[in-house]
């Protein structure tokens, strides 16, 4: 709240609004806690904020096989028209491995991007090492879907393969090191001229 509200502290009229997407009707019901939870953090907030859109758990559920399954996986927003559409990110951006390891290793959820610098900044990050890495490597595709994902039938494709490169990225650095943070400094990424993403020095080194 605080972020976006520094980008409009001059605006003379606008408002706040929320839109919210995700989740599915999961065995576990994870996805019913975290929109209560999510709903109840911005009912507490000051400010009035307008819920625009809500497409969230049995709003965003679709069953086949008397199995359930999100319909929607990922959003984008244009943010000169604010025109939100269905989206797949085939690329996810600089150090996704570096940034799996941290979330793996129970690690929270955090922002990595300055909207005011337009960086990503990334880092420097701790983790202790991954308990019994070998022994996960040597697990089939139902072990690791089954103990390592929070919704094992509504995976994407690529989840597994996602986990295996964390995990053997984990075994080759157990802990974060000068390597992976040069001078204990995070790492810079801006866009350049083309929309990709570019390593940029890090002040002072």
């Amino acid at each position: 709240m605080s972020s976006i509200k520094s980008f409009s502290d001059h605006a003379p009229c606008g408002r706040l609004e929320v839109h919210l997407v995700g989740g599915f009707s999961d065995d576990r019901q994870l996805s019913q806690k975290l929109t209560h939870q999510l709903l109840s953090e911005f009912d507490r907030q000051e400010d009035d904020i307008h819920l625009v859109t809500l497409c969230v758990t049995e709003l965003n559920d679709r069953e086949e096989n008397e199995k359930h399954f999100p319909i929607i996986y990922g959003i984008a927003v244009n943010i000169k028209t604010a025109e939100i559409y269905r989206a797949s990110f085939p690329d996810r951006g600089p150090e996704e491995e570096l940034r799996a390891a941290r979330a793996l290793t129970g690690g929270p959820m955090i922002s990595i991007y300055d909207a005011k610098t337009e960086q990503l900044r990334i880092g420097p990050y701790s983790w202790m090492p991954f308990p019994h890495v070998d022994f996960w490597l040597q697990q089939d595709d139902k072990q690791i879907l089954e103990n390592l994902s929070t919704s094992p039938l509504a995976e994407p494709p690529h989840f597994v393969e996602h986990i295996r490169s964390t995990l053997m990225f984990l075994k080759k650095h157990p802990s974060p090191t000068n390597a992976l943070f040069p001078g204990n400094k995070a790492l810079l990424y801006k866009k350049n001229e083309d929309g990709l993403w570019e390593k940029i020095p890090s002040p002072g080194s």
